[in-house]
């Protein structure tokens, strides 16, 4: 077996199964039975390969002062037009990887782990949203930005503003004067949006502070996390009456006039069990609900076959509301 072993690494399995004429599944099952013997396997020095001379010829090549920033491929093709030929690209890779000096170049951007908010809302004037839209304005490239604030229980719209551009000292006024309406006071109210420059500015958060009110921010590219105000600007797309451009500003503002208050007062949100924002806002849930349910009941006396499961229940708009809610621990434990 040791003879066959000194064969073995002289020639390699495939050269010496092909002199003995035996499969190599049979040569490799024969080696198998002897348990005793641990077959060691070296290969020798390909006789092609680089002498010692010839690789430190190569690394000092490439150590040069004109080829130490370049890439081998840029070092192979200079060498082959001055008449030289060292090695192969991949060589030339492969000495450098085993002195270690193959890494990435340049500074690879590093990007901070964004926290996802979580906020949640249990009642009025407690967690708002607001973000800043771009509206068409009569000509090509032309915009006018509309400024909005949303109550997330209610989906109230506590205030909006449409100006000829977007500025960080617009959104402070707006905020300064919608917190003095709806007089909010100090450590009872998180205002969230989205990464927009207005958002972050140094004018807004100084005036957050001071009004001691919580900012949070959405993740960067995550929509999800502002879905508030994205849902309230595509209920304002959506209606009949939205123009594809505004004439002027003017027009923009009388739109604005006429819609918020709809919103407001007549629009009975899916997300509120069809209940208006202003009933949920302003408390009048209580009395809605009894008048549905009156409603329903006297349908039901009217035609119970018509309601085969159970009588009818008039719904309720959700008692807390979520930006983000966090997941169950029992589910975390299951996945």
């Amino acid at each position: 077996m040791n003879l066959i072993q000194q064969h073995r690494q002289q020639l390699g399995s495939l050269s010496l199964c092909r002199a003995l004429e035996v499969s190599r599944a049979s040569f490799y099952r024969q080696l198998g039975t002897n348990t005793s013997t641990t077959l060691v396997v070296t290969r020798g020095r390909p006789q092609h390969a680089l002498s010692e001379a010839e690789q430190q010829t190569v690394l000092a090549t490439l150590h040069e002062p004109r080829f130490v920033d370049l890439a081998p491929p840029q070092v192979y093709a200079q060498l082959l037009e001055e008449g030289r030929y060292l090695c192969s690209i991949r060589t030339m890779y492969r000495l450098l990887v085993a002195n270690d000096e193959v890494r990435e170049r340049r500074a690879v951007a590093s990007h901070p782990v964004y926290t996802k908010p979580e906020l949640l809302a249990t009642r009025p004037n407690e967690v708002w949203s607001w973000d800043i839209i771009k509206l068409k304005g009569p000509a090509k490239w032309t915009y006018y930005y509309l400024y909005v604030i949303l109550d997330i229980f209610s989906r109230y719209v506590v205030g909006w503003m449409i100006a000829p551009q977007e500025s960080a000292t617009l959104a402070k006024r707006l905020i300064t004067e919608t917190c003095a309406k709806r007089q909010i006071v100090e450590d009872q109210l998180t205002l969230h949006a989205d990464r927009g420059s207005s958002m972050r500015s140094k004018i807004v958060a100084q005036l957050l502070a001071d009004l001691g009110v919580t900012k949070t921010h959405s993740r960067p590219h995550v929509s999800n996390d502002n879905p508030f105000s994205e849902n309230q600007f595509k209920t304002m797309k959506y209606r009949p009456e939205f123009p594809r451009r505004f004439g002027c500003i003017q027009d923009a503002r009388a739109f604005g006039g006429v819609f918020f208050p709809w919103h407001n007062h007549e629009h009975r949100h899916s997300g509120l069990a069809l209940y208006t924002p202003a009933d949920v806002h302003y408390g009048r849930v209580p009395q809605v609900h009894q008048q549905r349910q009156a409603a329903l009941d006297a349908a039901y006396r009217r035609h119970p076959n018509r309601f085969v499961r159970q009588p009818p229940e008039a719904a309720l708009p959700p008692q807390a509301v979520w930006i983000n809610p966090p997941q169950n621990p029992e589910n975390q434990a299951m996945n």
